[in-house]
């Protein structure tokens, strides 16, 4: 991510607006001020209002008068706005300095391009302030996860921006000066930032609309993802934001949900898509334990409990861990969930991370998501219901339901023909049923009183021999008569009886 100090890959949020008209002749501009020239930014109020009145209200005030580009990367961006940059005494600490407040994110869909002026952050979406950056390269793979709030209109802009990206930089960690930063001070200075009408700008270049990314899946209004290409779906927790990395390396995750930050540290659960290629779930945890070896043997990451069970009808294997890490120069004790999904040709690995401290407040966030979630290359068949009310996918009473389904129902025509029929309507609640029993342990125990009678009649399948289509159907028949009878005919029954 961007960070105040540092730049690492990044994710991209998902969110797509409608086309937006450009400025008219009467709006407002800020004119950068340079020892190399001037630098003439257009502002794009319909994208990022608030972004937009905050940048205008610390120029207006001085704010930047004296501030350096602190960080300056050739060939990316060039990084300015702190105003601990004023003082060359104060190198050590350039770049984490802001205007005492934080403003909310207002990301959208303009690409980062060449002269966009964007606003710096930390993890937290929304942490931007007053530190900003402009691109010098195209760098699309930013689009989504900073707010684009402006871009560069005149030559001499352009201009300006190469000379100053091409500053002698410190390349010694060592020195005491942060990594990129100018090595003449006063080179990369601010001088100040002039707010003037769009009238008085000599010679405007006719840019035309900001590009807009264009994305393949979003998250619908209710919250809901569902990507044809990646072939699986689910539903966002409120308050989660939604992004959608480009993939730089095989272990970025396709798809990544924020949630809201808690104490400096914002909790993320990941989607990591990867092809089978005719790989058995064993050999992938296998292969997939290499690579964080090094940190378990280094005592930086302890496993606390791994399993390998059925979720929803999955093969799956879910894995617990903790370690300590050093982010942006702070402390964080984290806990991790990872659960891998065996479907189709393809692994699903989700993951939740959050501080060790905070970690089970958003597990059931967690839980949520693993219960909205769906392949389109395998057919719906968890136990959702059960599984909330006992509390756990290796609860004996969810085993006994799992066992029941694949080891008898499955086995016979009609079984798999009732099972595809019953999964339709069963799909069409359990997961709001299931969310319901995790928010009120009232409800939860009520549902678990009522499906206990069902289970143990289902036990009965269990102790009988099923050879054949009509055995199957006469016992299915014979279990479904005496729920029936449990359920409806007996409390009926009992009324009856009262009232006479």
């Amino acid at each position: 991510m961007l960070h105040f100090k540092i730049f690492t890959i990044s994710l991209i949020v998902i969110l797509l607006t409608s086309s937006i008209p450009q400025n008219f002749a009467d709006s407002q501009v800020a004119v950068i001020e340079t020892k190399f020239g001037n630098m003439t930014v257009e502002f794009f109020p319909q994208d990022a209002p608030k972004t937009v009145e905050n940048f205008i209200k610390l120029a207006e005030s001085g704010f930047y008068d004296g501030i350096k580009f602190h960080r300056i990367i050739s060939g990316f961006m060039i990084q300015g706005g702190d105003p601990l940059s004023k003082d060359n005494n104060m190198t050590q600490q350039w770049g984490t300095g802001n205007a005492g407040y934080n403003i909310d994110a207002e990301f959208n869909n303009i690409k980062h391009k060449k002269g966009i002026i964007s606003m710096a952050r930390a993890a937290d979406p929304n942490s931007a302030s007053s530190q900003f950056f402009i691109v010098h390269k195209d760098s699309t793979f930013l689009d989504g996860q900073y707010t684009v709030f402006g871009r560069l209109i005149t030559q001499e802009s352009y201009d300006v921006l190469d000379k100053i990206a091409s500053l002698e930089t410190n390349r010694d960690p060592a020195s005491g000066a942060p990594v990129d930063s100018p090595l003449n001070y006063e080179d990369a200075e601010i001088h100040s930032i002039k707010i003037i009408n769009y009238s008085e700008v000599p010679n405007p270049l006719d840019l035309g609309d900001p590009e807009r990314v264009i994305t393949h899946s979003i998250l619908d209004e209710k919250g809901n993802y569902n990507s044809t290409e990646l072939e699986f779906s689910f539903h966002a927790p409120e308050g989660w934001v939604a992004q959608e990395p480009q993939k730089t390396r095989p272990e970025i995750p396709d798809i990544v949900l924020v949630g809201p930050a808690t104490d400096g540290f914002t909790p993320v659960i990941s989607f990591l898509i990867e092809d089978k290629n005719n790989t058995s779930l064993e050999t992938h945890i296998k292969d997939t334990r290499k690579n964080i070896q090094k940190l378990i043997d280094d005592g930086k990451l302890e496993i606390l409990s791994e399993k390998t069970s059925d979720i929803k009808g999955y093969n799956a294997h879910a894995t617990d861990a903790k370690g300590s890490f050093v982010i942006n120069d702070k402390l964080f004790h984290l806990k991790y969930k990872e659960i891998i999904i065996k479907s189709g040709d393809k692994f699903y690995t989700i993951t939740y991370a959050n501080q060790e401290k905070n970690f089970d407040a958003d597990l059931s966030s967690f839980d949520a998501v693993i219960d909205s979630f769906e392949t389109t290359s395998q057919p719906k068949s968890g136990c959702l219901i059960a599984t909330a009310a006992f509390g756990s996918d290796l609860a004996p009473q969810v085993q006994l339901l799992r066992e029941t389904r694949d080891n008898i129902l499955m086995k016979t025509y009609s079984g798999t023909a009732f099972m595809t029929v019953f999964n339709q309507f069963y799909y069409s609640f359990s997961p709001t049923v299931a969310q319901w029993e995790r928010e009120n342990p009232v409800f939860k125990e009520i549902v678990k009183v009522t499906i206990t009678p069902l289970i143990s009649s289902l036990s009965i399948l269990n102790y009988v021999n099923i050879d054949s289509e009509a055995h199957m159907v006469g016992y299915g028949i014979g279990i479904i008569l005496l729920n029936v009878g449990m359920y409806f005919v007996v409390p009926a029954f009992v009324i009856y009886r009262l009232k006479k």
